[in-house]
């Protein structure tokens, strides 16, 4: 029967004609999606880190700050001006860095000055939140020994200096 069902010819015409109509799909909404899966979201705001003892210097500041997530950072943008008590100092300079790692020695400070920084982190997709606000101090500038009062014993000595600080320092140590 095989045989002879191979042998038939067969007429494989269709009857009716399909009748497909032409659809236009709309894959717009589909195509932002999967661009948003591929896109990097901006970043979280960074933690900048208390002042860390031996961190200042009369004129320098060393700044560290995180990012306690697992975001992508291509660069930091590290801002600080002078801490002012005058209440109408808003005008005060104000400077911005552009930074690769986490940390950042600023130069060029004045003695014994409270400076305020924050932080915010930059990728692609945009600026993240800046950071909390940290006040960091610059060292005390040396003071003078004025030579001409100091006096001296065979068991004491008197040592005279002044401070060119404009801010009150905390303490002095005296070697000898």
């Amino acid at each position: 029967r095989l045989e002879e069902f191979l042998k038939k010819e067969v007429d494989l015409k269709l009857s009716t004609l399909p009748d497909f109509e032409e659809r236009v799909i709309d894959v717009s909404e589909v195509e932002q999606l999967m661009n948003s899966i591929n896109a990097i979201p901006a970043p979280c705001a960074p933690v900048i880190n208390p002042q860390a003892p031996n961190a200042a210097t009369g004129t320098s500041l060393r700044v560290c700050w995180g990012l306690f997530s697992d975001d992508t950072v291509e660069c930091y943008q590290l801002c600080y001006k002078p801490v002012s008590s005058d209440r109408h100092s808003d005008g005060q300079a104000e400077h911005t860095l552009k930074v690769k790692e986490t940390y950042c020695t600023i130069t060029d400070l004045l003695p014994n000055t409270q400076y305020e920084f924050w932080v915010s982190a930059l990728n692609a997709s945009g600026i993240s939140p800046p950071s909390e606000r940290a006040v960091y101090v610059t060292a005390p500038s040396p003071p003078t020994i004025k030579n001409k009062k100091i006096r001296s014993c065979e068991n004491a000595a008197l040592v005279c200096w002044e401070s060119n600080d404009i801010n009150p320092v905390d303490s002095y140590t005296v070697e000898l």
